[in-house]
């Protein structure tokens, strides 16, 4: 079962403000023609969950159709009178399905048309692979409409066009917590929730693994070089040539391949600090390059 799925699975049980879930279900997935609305669903549970509301509010006035041997099954319920169903229901001679913003006088309300919007167009990827929840409209209307009654609800969101359809998308974590929390989906945010600690948990843990392996990579490589001056110094004019400091840390240096500058630091006498070191051994690469110039020698790679 899809993320999505789940969600709505749990947002079907909720029957608060059952009204005003079906009117933001509806601005998604239902046309109105000729006095008539046409609801379309796909789940057999909101349909009947519709169907059963419909027929209490407006006896007489509503039939349904039921799929027949069509590969996408497709529940249809037809509201007789729209304009009706306009008047008497949303206070509106209008037959619009956008409602006017005052009558979603309250954060119930709002909610529960929000549940309805995502019952009737939206999707949520699976968290493990990407954060993303749209909501596929089928205008521009739709899609500036849809944004602004999540905007009431302070959830941001961005619209795109994809196949000839507006998709109303937000992909930040915090943002799509807040919505699921809205919609009343819990237990599918808990699921979330644990799902972008693991992740955050696992990227932090690569992030540190990476910088570590950088860091090593990196002393690595510097030892590597500091040992090949050293050689070639040995070779080209003696280890005892140099300076009493940077002699003494050269054949530390060649006894400790692998040590770091702080562990090179303190087997020196006296002890010396990680800075002191590193200015040492550059001061050895700069005697190296310079008697490499003057030989027409070249650093081995």
């Amino acid at each position: 079962m899809s993320f999505s799925s789940k969600i709505k699975r749990e947002l079907i049980e909720n029957n608060n403000d059952i009204l005003y879930e079906l009117l933001g279900y509806m601005l998604l997935s239902s046309t109105v023609k000729e006095d008539m609305i046409y609801i379309y669903i796909e789940k057999k549970e909101i349909y009947i969950k519709y169907l059963d509301t419909l027929d209490k509010i407006l006896p007489n006035s509503v039939r349904a159709e039921h799929p027949h041997n069509s590969k996408r099954k497709i529940f249809t319920i037809i509201i007789e009178h729209a304009t009706i169903f306009f008047n008497n229901l949303l206070q509106t001679d209008k037959q619009s399905l956008m409602l006017k913003k005052e009558i979603l006088f309250s954060l119930n309300l709002t909610r529960a048309y929000v549940r309805g919007l995502f019952l009737g167009g939206g999707s949520l990827s699976d968290p493990k692979k990407a954060y993303h929840l749209e909501f596929v409209v089928s205008t521009k209307e739709i899609a500036e409409y849809t944004q602004d009654i999540l905007a009431r609800i302070e959830i941001n969101t961005k619209v795109i066009i994809r196949r000839h359809k507006y998709v109303v998308y937000l992909k930040e974590s915090s943002q799509i917590v807040d919505l699921l929390n809205i919609m009343g989906a819990h237990v599918a945010l808990m699921e979330f929730e644990n799902i972008r600690i693991v992740k955050e948990v696992r990227n932090n843990v690569n992030r540190k693994v990476n910088c570590e392996l950088a860091n090593l990579t990196k002393t690595v490589s510097a030892a590597v070089s500091q040992v090949d001056d050293i050689i070639y110094l040995d070779r080209s004019i003696g280890l005892d040539s140099l300076p009493r400091n940077l002699e003494e840390i050269a054949r530390i240096r060649l006894l400790y391949k692998d040590a770091t500058l702080n562990e090179i630091g303190q087997k020196l006498t006296p002890v010396v600090s990680k800075s002191a070191v590193c200015h040492r051994f550059k001061k050895i690469s700069n005697i190296a390059e310079k008697l490499r110039l003057k030989q027409g020698g070249f650093k081995d790679d």
